[in-house]
């Protein structure tokens, strides 16, 4: 299933190769849902009581209430191509609940105008939990972290 490897720096677990494409394709599915402004197919990618908690710290807590702030922040993205781009994920299976797991990664957002310019928007960190119910993978929690600067060591 997983086995525990050292570094430098920490301990983490590696978790299976079914397991990682499976969580990497079922974020393909959710960000091209979101990406093409698919709202509620989106939403249903959440648990019923799902949480989004955003850099800002604005919160949004299931799905009807993240549907009507998508909804409001729609004009925002007229004429514009959205991508989320996700990488560096690290996954963690529960050790309690091996249908849980704790999914943390880096994301980038490209935004492409009609005419192919492309801009970039801020770097996040982003820590999920990943629930399986009914034999398919939900988030039903979302942090979202704005990168910032790290401080060298002295």
């Amino acid at each position: 299933m997983s086995q525990s490897v050292q570094t430098a720096q920490e301990t983490y677990s590696q978790v299976g190769g079914d397991l990682y494409a499976e969580v990497q394709t079922f974020y393909a599915w959710q960000m091209r849902r979101v990406d093409s402004l698919d709202i509620e197919g989106f939403a249903d990618t959440f648990t019923e009581d799902g949480e989004v908690v955003h850099s800002g710290g604005q919160r949004q807590s299931g799905r009807e209430e993240m549907v009507a702030g998508m909804r409001a922040s729609l004009p925002r993205y007229r004429d514009i191509a959205v991508r989320h781009w996700f990488g560096h994920p690290l996954i963690e299976v529960d050790a309690m609940d091996p249908d849980t797991l704790r999914v943390s990664y880096y994301t980038l957002v490209t935004l492409t105008d009609r005419e192919g310019k492309v801009s970039f928007q801020p770097t996040f960190t982003v820590e999920d939990v990943l629930v399986r119910r009914g034999g398919r993978l939900l988030t039903r929690s979302r942090i979202i972290h704005r990168d910032t600067p790290v401080q060298p060591a002295s």
